[in-house]
This record gives C-alpha cells, sequence and structure tokens, in this order.
C-alpha cells in the first residue's frame, strides 16, 4: 500500500503548535495512529484519555481497531487529537455554577450519567443538559463574573456504587475544598438576594416558555457534536417530571412564573420559609437518619399520588361509596349570560351523574360525565368563600369545560379529592382518597388570616422576592405580603422538616402548570402555529391565541408514534382511530421524540426496578433514526 502524509494537531503542545505530520496507510488501523502520534511528540504523559477528533465530519473516532479505509480518512482529512474529558461549567438549578471534568465524546446521556455519578444523583435518566439562554448583560455589570465551584479535581469514578465517607462521597473528601463544595450543594441556601433573582431569566408567556425547551441537548450525540467546547456553560435541568425534588420545584415556581392562584403563592411561601428555616438550624450533611425518613415518605408520598396497583386490584370486587349532594354547575360557552345553575350530583366510581332533584336520582340522569383522563383546577378564594373545580373533559370534537360550584370547605374537599382520583382511573373506595381530602382541607387552613398572630412576629425580616412570584410583587408591596405570610405561618410552624418537605411537594405537585413543557408546533391540516404541552402521562394541545386547553391525548390510549425524519413531522396513533400529526416550529422534533420516548420508557418500570437502568431499551425509545 502506498504512504501518504497525514496531518494531526495535537492540543496538548499548544495552541501555536504547528501539526504533526506522520507517514501512514490505508490500512494502519486508528491505534497506529494514535502511536506514531505519541512516539513523534516526545512528551512523557498519560495519553489514555486521547482521542481523535475529525473536524470535517463532526466525529470522534473512538474504534482503535478500525483502520483508516473503514474510517473514509484520506489526506484531507484534519484531524485533532485531544483528551475526551475536558473542563465544563455547569449550571444548577439553585444558581450555582459549578466548573468540573465532563466526557466529550460519549453521548450526552452517557454524560449526565456521569456527572450524576461525580455529584451523586440518582435516576441521571430523568435530567438531561441544555444549552443557557442568552443573557443582556448591562453596561454597569461589565465587569461582574459569576461565581465557580470548581470540581475538575475530583476524579471520575467508573463504578455505580459510591464510596462514602462521613456520609458524602469520598472523593469529595479528599480536599477541604471539595469537602466544603459538596456540603454546598447538600444543604439548602440562603435565600438570594432580590437583585440576583431580578438577574435570573423568567418567561413572560407561553411563547418564551417552548423556546426554553428548544435548548436541549440530543442526547445521542456527543458534546463536541453539537458544538459544545471546553468551559462552554451547559444548564444541567430535569427533562422528565416523575420524581419529586425540592431544589427544582422552587426553581421552577418562583423564577419561572408558574401560573399559579394566589392563595397557592402563598401557601407556598409558608412553607417554603419554614423549610428555609429549618434547613438553615440542622445540619443535613451529618443527619443520615433525616435523609433516610425524607426519602421512605417521598416514597410514600408517590404511591398516594399515583396509586397503588397492589390496593387497587384487592379494591375490585369491592363495592365502592358514593357522594350525593347538590352541587351548582357552569358549563361556559360563547355568547352567553347563564349563570349556575343547582343540581343534585351523586359521584360514584369515576363519574359524575346529575339531575333535577333529588327526587329524580332514581331514573335517569340529565348528563353522566366520565372523568377518567380529565384536567381537574381548583378555583378557590377562601376569603370570598368561593369552592369552585374546573373540569376540562376530554371529547371527540375537543375538550368539554364543566364548573362546579361547592357550598363550603368539607364539601369542596371531598368533591375535589374524588374528581383527582377519577381523573387518574382511580376510584373512592382507594385509599388515598381519604389522605387527599385531608390536604386539600390543609391547603384551605393555610389561606385564613388568622388575626391574632403576635404582632411582634412582624419586625421579622423576611425576603419576599425568594418566596413569592415575582408578579405579585407588582401587586402588592412587601410590607403588605409579609404580614400575610407571618400571620398565616403558626398553621406550619409545628411541621418536622421532613413532612415540611412533602406538604411543599404536595401543593407544587397540584398546580395547573405541574410537569408541562411546551413546544410550538403546527399541526397536520392547521393554518396556525399552537403549543404541544407534553407531561408524564398525556399530551395537551393548546390554543396560542387564548391560551385554552383544545385537546388532551393520554399515552394508554397510544398505539403507536412515528417520526418521519425527512421532513421533520411527528405522527401518533390513539385508541378509536384517532391520528394526529405536526411538525415542529422552533424546536427540532428529536426533541420531542426523546420526551415522548423518555416518559413512555419511565412507565415501563415498576417501583422495586426504579434503581436499575435498562440503557438500551431508552436509547432505543429516545434515540430514533440514532439509535440504529
Amino acid at each position: 500500500m502506498a504512504a501518504w502524509d497525514l496531518t494531526v494537531t495535537v492540543e496538548d503542545l499548544g495552541p501555536d503548535a504547528p501539526p504533526i505530520q506522520i507517514s501512514v496507510t490505508s490500512e494502519l488501523h486508528i491505534g497506529g495512529v494514535i502511536l506514531k502520534l505519541v512516539e513523534k511528540t516526545n512528551l512523557k504523559k498519560d495519553w489514555s484519555d486521547h482521542a481523535l477528533w475529525w473536524e470535517q465530519k463532526q466525529q470522534w473516532l473512538l474504534r482503535t481497531g478500525w483502520t483508516l479505509d473503514k474510517c473514509g480518512v484520506h489526506a484531507d482529512a484534519r484531524l485533532v487529537f485531544t483528551p475526551q474529558h475536558k473542563p465544563l461549567r455547569l449550571g444548577l438549578p439553585n444558581g450555582v455554577t459549578l466548573k468540573m471534568r465532563a466526557c466529550f465524546s460519549s453521548s450526552a446521556f452517557r454524560t449526565v450519567m456521569g456527572i450524576c455519578r461525580v455529584l451523586n444523583l440518582r435516576h441521571p435518566e430523568e435530567l438531561s443538559l441544555l444549552r443557557p439562554v442568552e443573557e443582556k448583560k448591562k453596561k454597569k455589570d461589565k465587569d461582574s463574573s459569576e461565581e465557580l465551584y470548581d470540581l475538575t479535581d475530583v476524579p471520575l469514578t467508573a463504578g455505580s456504587v459510591q464510596a462514602l465517607y462521613d456520609g458524602m462521597p469520598a472523593h469529595f473528601a479528599d480536599s477541604p475544598k471539595t469537602e466544603a463544595v459538596y456540603k454546598m450543594l447538600s444543604v439548602s441556601l440562603p435565600s438570594p438576594a432580590p437583585e440576583a433573582i431580578a438577574k435570573l431569566y423568567r418567561p413572560a408567556s407561553v411563547v418564551d416558555k417552548t423556546h426554553i425547551h428548544t435548548r436541549w441537548l440530543n442526547s445521542s450525540r456527543s458534546l463536541m457534536q453539537q458544538g459544545i467546547r471546553e468551559n462552554d456553560k451547559l444548564w444541567l435541568r430535569r427533562a422528565v417530571w416523575l420524581r419529586l425534588k425540592k431544589l427544582k420545584s422552587i426553581f421552577s415556581l418562583f423564577i419561572k412564573g408558574i401560573n399559579t392562584k394566589a392563595f397557592t403563592s402563598l401557601s407556598h411561601s409558608l412553607i417554603q420559609y419554614h423549610i428555609g428555616k429549618l434547613s438553615l438550624s440542622q445540619d443535613m450533611v451529618s443527619s443520615c437518619q433525616g435523609m433516610d425518613d425524607l426519602e421512605s415518605a417521598l416514597k410514600s408520598l408517590e404511591v398516594k399520588m399515583v396509586g397503588d396497583s397492589n390496593s387497587t386490584d384487592m379494591l375490585e370486587n369491592m363495592t365502592a361509596p358514593e357522594l350525593n349532594d347538590y352541587l351548582k354547575i357552569f358549563r361556559p360557552k360563547r355568547l352567553t349570560l347563564k349563570g349556575y345553575k343547582q343540581y343534585w350530583c351523586k359521584f360514584q366510581d369515576t363519574s359524575i351523574s346529575y339531575y333535577k332533584s333529588s327526587e329524580d336520582r332514581y331514573g335517569e340522569p340529565i348528563q353522566q360525565l366520565n372523568l377518567k383522563g380529565c384536567e381537574v383546577a381548583p378555583d378557590v378564594s377562601v376569603a370570598g368563600q368561593k369552592f369552585c373545580i374546573r373540569l376540562l373533559i376530554p371529547a371527540p370534537e375537543g375538550m368539554n369545560e364543566i364548573y362546579l360550584r361547592c357550598e363550603n370547605e368539607k364539601q369542596y374537599s371531598q368533591w375535589m379529592a374524588a374528581c383527582k382520583l377519577a381523573s387518574k382511573g382511580l376510584m373512592l373506595l382507594d385509599s388515598s382518597y381519604q389522605n387527599e381530602v385531608k390536604n386539600i382541607q390543609t391547603f384551605l387552613a393555610m389561606q385564613r388570616s388568622n388575626s391574632a398572630a403576635p404582632a411582634a412576629q412582624t419586625d421579622e425580616s423576611i425576603n419576599t422576592h425568594s418566596l413569592v412570584s415575582p408578579r405579585y410583587h407588582k401587586k402588592y408591596k412587601p410590607k403588605q405580603l409579609t404580614p400575610r405570610i407571618l400571620e398565616a405561618y403558626q398553621n406550619v410552624a409545628q411541621l418536622s422538616l421532613t413532612s415540611a418537605i412533602l406538604k411543599f411537594l404536595q401543593i407544587w405537585q397540584a398546580l395547573p402548570d405541574f410537569g408541562i413543557s411546551y413546544f410550538m408546533v403546527r399541526f397536520k391540516g392547521s393554518r396556525k402555529d399552537e403549543v404541544l404541552g407534553i407531561t408524564n402521562n398525556r399530551l395537551i394541545r393548546i390554543d396560542l391565541g387564548i391560551g385554552d386547553v383544545v385537546k388532551t391525548w393520554r399515552y394508554n390510549n397510544m398505539r403507536q408514534w412515528n417520526v418521519n425524519w425527512d421532513i421533520r413531522q411527528v405522527a401518533i396513533e390513539f385508541d378509536g382511530n384517532i391520528n394526529i400529526a405536526f411538525t415542529c416550529v422552533n424546536a427540532d422534533c428529536k426533541v420531542v421524540h426523546e420526551y415522548i420516548g423518555g416518559y413512555i420508557f419511565m412507565s415501563t418500570r415498576s417501583r422495586q426496578q426504579s434503581d436499575t437502568l435498562n440503557e438500551e431499551l431508552f436509547h432505543k425509545l429516545t434515540g430514533g433514526h440514532e439509535a440504529l
């Protein structure tokens, strides 16, 4: 075979060093090329982490047994001999930025797994990386630089089981600096200053939220293939929303501006304020028993919210109880002035049947509403004695909107809990019903302003900017918010840290926008752009003009989904011969494909198998044509 010269740039020789030329043949394998390069550099160092990067093709040459001919490398190829692990600036949800080494040659999915091993985070399949939003720097902020916590000296661990030392991973105990960083990550930080919160990016509309999801990295491709270079900054965020984490929930609610009612925001403020006080007074790193209690409580909370399949099976042969009472029903329609009308309502199994009066309950109902798969949202004002339940019920022509108005808190708690369970396919006999009723009653109790609160509490300083959504600061001044928070604070002051975190998560998960990822799409046959919301159990079609939910499709009715990678179109088939197809307007359809495949992958795992990861199945469901 004729020999020819191959030009390779060696990064370790410096940016000004000329490329190295080596004589090769087409039958020389990649490992032989690396050996010749190392011999010609005359540098004695560990080269085991280095590999060849092909600039024109934007790909790594990692198969050292393949020949240059098999890889398609010719004399005009521009190769770079570079380390596979490079420093990366990693932005966390709490605003902290870490500088740590990450793998730039493996898929982004494996890179996240490596980051989670270093930071001792479980379930890396639920996390992903995305490009940060560009911030417009003001003239006065030119000299401002972010604070970095350097973890580049922490060794990368290959094993999945971490060795612990004093309650922390052993690799963090090597130096006082890394130990301090781990404690900073583990213990709740003080609330940021209002100036720092004002600088953080907050989407102002649903359209802005769709732009955030255009920045997710492709989990099947490496960082280098996606244009990420050494010392670039990425955000580590939760991509799929199945498990509950306090840090992420706080960031989402108060920074990203989830649309909440005023009373819900106040409930979050109370519990977050209480959690902050307890966290700063306790050492959560040394309290391993407390973390174990929290972990077991989270598992119990997950069973209550999702439903225990074992208990459901036991209830199949038992007669479910009913709810019977007078409720006021309102069906909003265009160009109508009709208000609420009172009916006798019966809640049985997962349906509501309503009649003109209680005397007609043995005959045919006016209508029967099947709540399985519906959307349930509260519309409550305790001060105004308004207790309404907003239902969006799937129908062939779209979503039917219905309001139920209750007379008092007790009635509202019972019917709201029943509607929530019915939307998940659970009946009143389910074990979680009574717990749901108690939780709703507890949340309502938090809204009552207690005039008997000690006046001495009002002089306590509270950073309301870190507790309450910014849009409420436009309505109320801090002097108005602080007394309201302190007056109602005694309702939660006796909660332990674990109980407070669980209460916080329960309120957070009950929000209408909880766990919804938004994408701008155009449905087949439509001439206007719309918004597609993706959650852990359904797809939501949202009208972009008025923001109303048009249609909901649940995953358990999905038969198959396909992606036409040539025209970038996603097609989904549901039961009942329902077919939808859409193209993404501002995001790659691969991101939507990953979301749907990721949620379906999570649904295939049982709670006992949640700690084991079937990586092959994950890539089959999320990788698309790249997985093949």
